[in-house]
C-alpha cells in the first residue's frame, strides 16, 4: 500500500434521534442524556451481524463527522483557561485529516435492524462505519495519564428546568423540532457562566441568559446543590420584529408569534 492509496467505507446504518445542530453534541458521549437509534441500512443481513452484541451493554460507534469539510492541524479545546492551542491528534475534535469520530454509547436493545442508544455524542444523519462491543477488561484504563487535560472531576453542573420553562420547551419542539433542554444540558454543564464561547449574559440580579437561534433562556445557579435551574425561555424578537410583513429570515417568526400568544399553564 501506498501512501497514496485510497480506502472507501461505506456507511453501514444513520443515527437517528432528535439533535440536529453542531451545538447539541455534548463534549462527550458520558456527558450526554439523550436517546436515539442506529439504523442499520436492508439487504445487507445485518440483522445477522447483530447476533449476540445484545449481551453487552456499551458498545463502540464508529462514525463519519458529516457535517466538517476541513481539518486543522492544531486546535483550541473547549476548555475554560485553556487557550493554548494542541494538536489536533492529542484531542477528540471533531476538524480531523480523516473526518472520524468514536464514541462509546449505552446500548439498551436491539429490535431487527435497529439498535435502541442511550447517552451519545452524534447528531441526526450521523453516518455509522462500524460498531464493536465495549469490553471492560481491554477498554477500561481508569490509571491512565491524563496528557494535557486538567482535573474536571466534580466540576459538571446539574441542569433543571422549571415547570414553566419545561412547558415552553416543549411547545418549541413540537413547534419547529429545536429542543433548548439538551441544548442547555450540553451547554450549561461545563462553564455555565462563561461567554468566552457561548451567547451568555449576566443580569444586575445574580441571574444569566443563554441565547440558541432567536430564542433566550433565563437560568441562576443554585451553589448550594451544584445546579443550574433554567427558569423561563423568551423569544428574541421585538415586537416590532414580529409586525405582520416583517422580514422572516429564518422562517420561524409565526411560531415565536404563537409561542407569545400561548397561556402557558406553569405561569
Amino acid at each position: 500500500m501506498t501512501g497514496s492509496s485510497l480506502i472507501t467505507l461505506k456507511p453501514i446504518g444513520y443515527v437517528r434521534c432528535g439533535q440536529k445542530y453542531r451545538y447539541e453534541a455534548p463534549r462527550q458521549a458520558v456527558l450526554a442524556d439523550n436517546q436515539g437509534i442506529i439504523e442499520l441500512e436492508g439487504g445487507m443481513n445485518f440483522e445477522a451481524a447483530l447476533t449476540d452484541l445484545d449481551g453487552f451493554d456499551h458498545i463502540w460507534v464508529i462514525f463519519a463527522f458529516h457535517l466538517n469539510s476541513n481539518w486543522k492541524p492544531k486546535v483550541t479545546p473547549p476548555l475554560k483557561g485553556h487557550s493554548k492551542k494542541t494538536g489536533v491528534l492529542a484531542t477528540r475534535s471533531p476538524h480531523r485529516p480523516n473526518p472520524l469520530g468514536m464514541s462509546c454509547v449505552k446500548l439498551v436493545k436491539i429490535q431487527g435492524r435497529k439498535l435502541f442508544i442511550e447517552n451519545f455524542d452524534m447528531l441526526d444523519g450521523t453516518p455509522v462505519l462500524d460498531i464493536k462491543p465495549y469490553i471492560v477488561l481491554s477498554d477500561s484504563h481508569p490509571d491512565a495519564s491524563r496528557g494535557w487535560l486538567p482535573d474536571e472531576s466534580g466540576n459538571e453542573w446539574a441542569v433543571e428546568f422549571s415547570p414553566l420553562a419545561a412547558e415552553q420547551a416543549a411547545f418549541i419542539k413540537a413547534g419547529c423540532g429545536l429542543d433548548l433542554e439538551v441544548f442547555c444540558r450540553v451547554q450549561l454543564a461545563h462553564e455555565p457562566f462563561s461567554a468566552e464561547r457561548k451567547r451568555i449574559i449576566a443580569d444586575d440580579n445574580g441571574g444569566y441568559y443563554i441565547a440558541c437561534r432567536t430564542w433566550t433562556v433565563a437560568y441562576c445557579p443554585d451553589h448550594t446543590r451544584h445546579c443550574i435551574l433554567a427558569s423561563e425561555i423568551k423569544s428574541n424578537y421585538s415586537a416590532d420584529d414580529l409586525r405582520s410583513g416583517a422580514e422572516d429570515i429564518y422562517n420561524d417568526k409565526e411560531l415565536h408569534r404563537k409561542f407569545n400568544r400561548q397561556q402557558f399553564l406553569s405561569k
